[in-house]
């Protein structure tokens, strides 16, 4: 099951990007930035960036997110957003003897498609294991006649078995990341993935990151969601027909998070 928590974020995000706007826009010292910087002078300096479309100054708040129940398939997607920071569980260094994995919904809901599914997962993960072993005793057998001690060779081998026997893994094997935005990325990691358009299980990731930050930073993140909530859809002839329904959505949680 997909577990997302805030771990760390910049003190005080907003009075940290209105420390940054108030310097764009005025002749203070920087001794002087946080001067006079109260919750309503802060609230009106991000809606003047937000206004301005100036967004660089939201760049130095930071938040730092740590994610597990994910696919694999998801890691591929969220990697994309290149202007973020990425530490992902190793599947070269930890071996996956308790193998899991993420059944998506649709799978989920068809009783015979879902029995498949896991026979599909059992075997795989079986086939692992039997390579990881078959691996593991062949490189300790060569590195022994090379020279090397047993218990030394059987730690490089273990190493080399999980670095091959990986490939055989499936899209839908789980792991765990930690991942570091800036609100900026933040912002549009939220108009592309909270979409209905996007992929399921990292639409259920971006509204999750959304609720975790929206409480801390919500003049910061007043517009975080799809893009239609700003506008026109920008999907043209492939726009979901929803986005009345989808702004009314994102208006409840912040009502309630607002609450």
């Amino acid at each position: 099951m997909m577990t997302v928590r805030l771990i760390a974020h910049t003190p005080e995000p907003e009075k940290v990007v209105a420390a940054a706007a108030k310097l764009c826009y005025s002749d203070a010292h920087i001794a002087d930035l946080l001067d006079g910087l109260n919750e309503e002078k802060t609230a009106r300096f991000l809606e003047m960036l937000s206004d301005l479309g100036h967004a660089s100054p939201i760049e130095h708040a930071s938040f730092t997110f740590g994610i597990e129940g994910v696919s694999r398939t998801l890691l591929a997607q969220i990697t994309r957003h290149r202007i973020a920071s990425f530490s992902v569980q190793s599947q070269r260094y930890v071996r996956l003897d308790d193998f899991r994995y993420v059944i998506p919904p649709e799978i989920e809901a068809i009783p015979e498609a879902k029995a498949a599914f896991i026979d599909s997962m059992n075997e795989d993960a079986a086939r692992y294991l039997d390579l990881v072993k078959k691996l593991e005793e062949a490189h300790t057998a060569r590195l022994v006649a090379e020279g090397l001690p047993e218990k030394q060779a059987r730690a490089k081998a273990s190493k080399q078995a999980n670095e091959d026997a990986r490939f055989v893994l499936p899209n839908a094997c789980e792991t765990k990341m930690v991942v570091t935005m800036n609100a900026r990325s933040l912002l549009n990691f939220f108009r592309l993935r909270c979409c209905e358009r996007a992929q399921w299980e990292i639409r259920l990731l971006a509204d999750e990151m959304l609720r975790l930050v929206y409480p801390i930073a919500p003049h910061l993140f007043r517009t975080a969601g799809p893009a239609c909530l700003e506008g026109p859809c920008p999907e043209g002839k492939m726009c979901c027909g929803r986005a009345a329904q989808v702004r009314q959505k994102y208006a409840r949680q912040k009502e309630q998070a607002n609450a």
